[in-house]
């Protein structure tokens, strides 16, 4: 009885092949396969015409009351042995330039030998999502071809079973349905020829101008840098917005969050962010995740009119595509990022919005029977951004100096910043740049509420010239705002607090700038000295617009050597500043005689 338990059949064995096989060939293939498991194992033939002089052999375990599925392929046939053999000549001719004599020394060195494949069973599928049994040894991340072709990413191991996110139509995949592993990670193409198009989060074009040549494949999920291949944020990323680069400057390598409720303005920041980066040799990559597709088609279109989308890259995966496209759409931007990142290039990188992003994930997270959290989301839902924007750096020079700048965007509910995902991004990114629905409705634009926000970097990221011009504008606009707030309940004032009031005034009006309109550095500086002059106090707060564009167009005519400078070496001496200043105050005067 005890013989009988041992000889128990624990493997089904299947041997396709044009002959039945003798019982020596038998009994050496069983061998192999109990050598492989373990366990005992029977095989059986089934006649195959295809197989030409070869074999294939189906293995896996047999379990009483369930269907029977392979869960390793061993194919020695026709089919396997020239697929081996493409497989050995594409390895080859990886950086090779002799292409016809590399194919005759792979043919003359070709040994053909079993290919295991392991594979497994589609259980159930719905929604995006499979769960798949056979494949014990997966990995997390890793990429399986099911029968009908389409692929999909595991993104769920269990003891017995294992869950994949479906990249595709998932009509063609049936229960029963066989998948097969790759072991590969999930990649996208990249290359310089993605530069002006508009792609979908596995690198296929969507703007219908034709198929893109790749340069490499990058895998979507890659470790970020140590501290050791880092180097310091130091180097400004100029916004060209005159708010956000005297106040809270941005470094290349920052992760500075923008967030704000719906119909803020924070698209428009990042936009505009973008418009600025002409002629600065950075690559610009907008990941849209969830949004409509009449809003990226316009912002495509705003970026080819005024001649941006030659260095840019637009990763689309919009509202209409499913949740598992929305959840590796920042990844396959990222990824992108780093492969012109590692040429030695600055990348300015933004994703609209991670929230969206969080939503997407906690979809699938759900559908694969995670427990859920806080707000439904899942547990390791900071781990979600944490590893995408922790891979943004400035790389030392030994990498080649190259950065990643993140613009991370968070829509918030009535300005709730305290809500799960914002707290969670806030604490990942290196500062937020806050935007307030009551400074936007006021006509405040950009709507940047001066309290909130901040930048972790500071004036690490500003050159001396911004640095030197900025001087005390934040601790000047804190005292206006509360001055502000006792002169509801004052109607008498003096002359000086009048005065502190109006310039006040004047600095937010100054502060208020058009769309598609960035200021380059040099403006930036001469309307900061004059301001902080107090030059405009004396101005009317609704001309200030009109004037501050007439004294940038008169410096520009008449202080070329000095704007030139300024932009170019970002510096600014005493004497410089008393220059701005006193043809600031000559110019308004010769305006109020002329008036």
């Amino acid at each position: 009885m005890a013989d009988q338990e041992t000889k128990k059949i624990e493997i089904e064995a299947y041997l396709y092949s044009r002959k039945a096989p003798t019982d020596q060939q038998k009994k050496r293939l069983q061998n192999f396969l109990e050598d492989q498991y373990h366990k005992s194992v029977e095989i059986i033939w089934k006649e195959d015409a295809n197989a030409g002089n070869g074999f294939r052999i189906e293995a896996g375990p047999s379990i009483p009351g369930s269907k029977w599925s392979p869960d390793k392929i061993y194919d020695w046939s026709a089919a396997g042995k020239s697929r081996q053999l493409k497989e050995q000549i594409k390895q080859a001719m990886r950086g090779r330039g002799d292409v016809m004599s590399l194919i005759q020394q792979t043919l003359a060195d070709f040994e053909p030998v079993p290919l295991a494949e392991e594979v497994g069973a589609v259980l159930t599928v719905g929604d995006g999502i499979a769960t798949v049994s056979g494949l014990e040894k997966a990995e997390y991340g890793e990429v399986v071809v099911f029968a009908c072709g389409i692929k999909g990413m595991i993104l769920d191991l269990k003891e017995t079973e294992i869950g994949c996110i479906i990249f595709g139509d998932e009509s063609e995949i049936v229960e029963g349905s066989m998948v097969c592993r790759t072991k590969k990670v999930a990649g996208i193409p990249v290359g310089e020829d993605f530069l002006g198009r508009v792609v979908d989060a596995l690198g296929n074009p969507v703007d219908g101008k034709g198929p893109i040549k790749e340069a490499d494949y990058y895998p979507i999920e890659n470790p970020a840098p140590g501290i050791i291949d880092r180097q310091p944020v130091c180097e400004p990323m100029e916004t060209g917005l005159l708010a956000i680069d005297s106040m809270f400057p941005i470094g290349r390598g920052q992760r500075e969050l923008i967030i704000g409720d719906r119909q803020t303005g924070k698209t428009a920041i990042a936009l505009d962010t973008i418009l600025n980066q002409k002629g600065k040799e950075t690559i610009c990559i907008y990941v849209a995740i969830g949004q409509k597709a009449s809003s990226v088609a316009q912002l495509a279109e705003t970026l080819r009119r005024r001649d941006a989308m030659e260095y840019s890259i637009i990763i689309n995966a919009p509202a209409s595509d499913s949740a598992t496209l929305q959840y590796i759409a920042p990844y396959a931007g990222c990824a992108m990022g780093e492969y012109f990142m590692h040429m030695g290039k600055d990348v300015l990188i933004v994703y609209d919005d991670l929230s969206k992003h969080a939503i997407a994930y906690r979809t699938l997270s759900l559908l694969l029977e995670r427990s859920p959290g806080r707000e439904a989301y899942p547990g390791d839902v900071f781990y979600l951004h944490s590893r995408l924007l922790e891979r943004s750096a400035h790389l030392s020079d030994a990498l080649g100096g190259g950065s990643m700048t993140a613009l991370p965007i968070v829509e918030t509910q009535a300005g709730d910043v305290s809500a799960y995902i914002p707290t969670n991004i806030i604490s990942i990114t290196d500062g937020q740049i806050f935007l307030e629905s009551d400074l936007f409705h006021a006509g405040q634009r950009p709507a940047v509420n001066v309290g909130l926000s901040v930048s972790r970097v500071g004036g690490a990221a500003q050159t001396k010239a911004m640095k030197k011009a900025t001087g005390a504008i934040r601790l000047d606009l804190a005292q206006y705002r509360e001055m502000e707030v006792f002169m509801q309940f004052s109607s008498d004032l003096d002359d000086a607090t009048k005065r502190q009031l109006r310039y006040g005034q004047g600095l937010m009006r100054l502060l208020c700038q058009e769309q598609y309109h960035p200021y380059a550095q040099h403006e930036q500086v001469i309307l900061l000295v004059a301001a902080l002059g107090h030059v405009f106090v004396d101005i009317p707060a609704p001309k200030i617009p009109e004037c501050s564009r007439g004294l940038l167009a008169a410096v520009r005519d008449d202080l070329t050597d000095l704007c030139t400078k300024i932009d170019c070496t970002g510096q600014l001496s005493d004497e410089d500043r008393q220059t701005i200043l006193d043809y600031a105050r000559c110019f308004f005067k010769q305006t109020d005689k002329a008036q």
